[in-house]
């Protein structure tokens, strides 16, 4: 079987067409007093479910220091062992936390700070290389990321890291990065139900990779929820988090629902699942996109990666998803 693959930016990596984020596996850990995690994990299922993601061809795993307080970056540095030199690995920096209360403390993007982060997840990933390094925190202002830049561009020429992106949904930003020397990447979030098509004109233009996070809105793109649904008080949808999108202190906005139902079935043809339909949709929107949605299990996995078998939904399904959802 031929994987469908996706090239890292400018850096002559190429990955598969769909990665898997490793938020939810760092189990609970709070911002602002408030759950910034997914409930609680198993370390050893997650070691598991990213195995059977290699197996299956995903070769492309997304990480930050602070998912846990560095209990995700540890866990894939365990599982992935002596295959990681077949796997892309990309990690973040820039919030500070404390790990034994497991609590994120602020922000530090200083050259000092980046050097001291990029050393820490070295230590925790158990690689001597990292291939995508990216800047968290998504509004530090340009001015200040200039020197972010040259912080970055000084791990590249050290061998510490191949390359480096950020996360922010910002276009100005996203350029800023674009004209530097190491940028491979930006990271931003996009859905069926919430487009982003600003961010992906700067991909199409500048050669950026576009890793689309929150690719599932957050889960609701499973399928698996009803406006009965209530999450528990220890996940991140029900956390009050204001930036927190689709879910309103643990239950599905309504609005969202009723337009998943509109497009439900474009979504679910030639066989697919919901959510192989919302990744089919991302894949479609450009070749530069690399849906990165997240996990908790082996089954969540193999259903993300049996994506790659549907291909990208053909543009006359995205037109007419554009004109049911009024866009």
């Amino acid at each position: 079987m031929t994987i469908l693959t996706r090239k890292l930016g400018q850096t002559g990596l190429e990955v598969s067409a769909i990665g898997l984020g490793c938020w939810a596996i760092g189990g609970p850990f709070l911002l602002r007093g408030m759950q910034d995690g997914w409930g609680a994990v198993d370390d050893d299922e997650s070691a598991r479910a990213i195995n059977r993601a290699v197996d299956l061809g995903i070769t492309l795993f997304d990480t930050a220091d602070v998912y846990g307080t560095g209990r995700s970056e540890r866990v894939l540095g365990r599982a992935l062992g002596n295959r990681r030199d077949a796997v892309v690995i990309a990690t973040k920096f820039g919030y500070t936390y404390d790990e034994a209360r497991k609590e994120i403390t602020g922000t530090d993007t200083s050259a000092a700070y980046v050097q001291r982060a990029c050393e820490a997840s070295l230590a925790r990933l158990g690689t001597d290389y990292i291939d995508l390094y990216q800047m968290h925190v998504g509004d530090v202002d340009t001015a200040a990321a200039e020197d972010v830049f040259a912080a970055l561009e000084s791990l590249v020429d050290k061998g510490m890291i191949r390359s480096y992106g950020w996360s922010t949904d910002d276009q100005e930003r996203a350029r800023r990065l674009a004209g530097q020397r190491g940028a491979a990447a930006v990271q931003f979030a996009i859905n069926v139900l919430s487009d982003a098509p600003g961010m992906i004109e700067v991909c199409e233009e500048t050669g950026l990779a576009g890793l689309a996070r929150s690719p599932l809105a957050m889960g609701l793109l499973t399928g698996k929820f009803t406006a009965e649904s209530r999450l528990p008080a220890d996940d991140v949808r029900a956390s009050g988090h204001s930036w927190v999108s689709y879910f309103r202190d643990g239950r599905p906005d309504q609005d969202s629902l009723d337009r998943l139902v509109a497009i439900r079935e474009i979504l679910t043809s030639g066989g697919r699942s919901l959510a192989q339909g919302a990744l089919a949709w991302i894949l479609a929107r450009g070749d530069q996109m690399i849906p990165i949605p997240g996990f908790k299990s082996i089954a969540q996995v193999e259903e993300n990666a049996a994506a790659l078998d549907h291909g990208p939904l053909a543009p006359a399904q995205m037109g007419e998803i554009d004109a049911l959802l009024a866009r």
